[in-house]
């Protein structure tokens, strides 16, 4: 079992930016689990479906969807457990819930909400 906590969400201006974070915890081979899948965030905003924002591999080999290409970037410590979304010149359209997941699990956290104000 692995689990997942985000944090660092909040209310911001257009153009600001944030830095989310989620940090892993777990029983078992959780480590394992890690270090061997993607990491991945995604956002949810209200009545919409949930999309994949950015991936990092194990490597460092990052990806993200042409919405936020340019303005986030994702990186991970895998000796820390956690996983990063610096996220920089934000728009209104960027407001969601953001969730991180460990790739290829069913490892979700709670998320944490985003908004930001035009």
């Amino acid at each position: 079992q692995v689990y997942l906590e985000e944090s660092g969400g909040g209310l911001v201006q257009a153009g600001g930016s944030l830095r989310l974070s989620c940090a892993a915890s777990g029983n078992g081979p959780w480590r394992y689990k890690l270090r061997i899948n993607d990491m991945e965030w995604y956002r949810q905003a209200s009545g919409d479906e949930r999309d994949l924002v950015a991936s990092i591999s194990p490597a460092g080999t990052a990806t993200y969807a042409d919405s936020v290409k340019g303005r986030f970037t994702i990186s991970r410590d895998n000796a820390e457990a956690t996983v990063s979304l610096q996220m920089d010149s934000l728009k209104p359209e960027d407001t969601a819930v953001y969730y991180c997941r460990v790739g290829n699990t069913n490892f979700w956290g709670k998320g944490t909400l985003v908004t930001v104000s035009s």
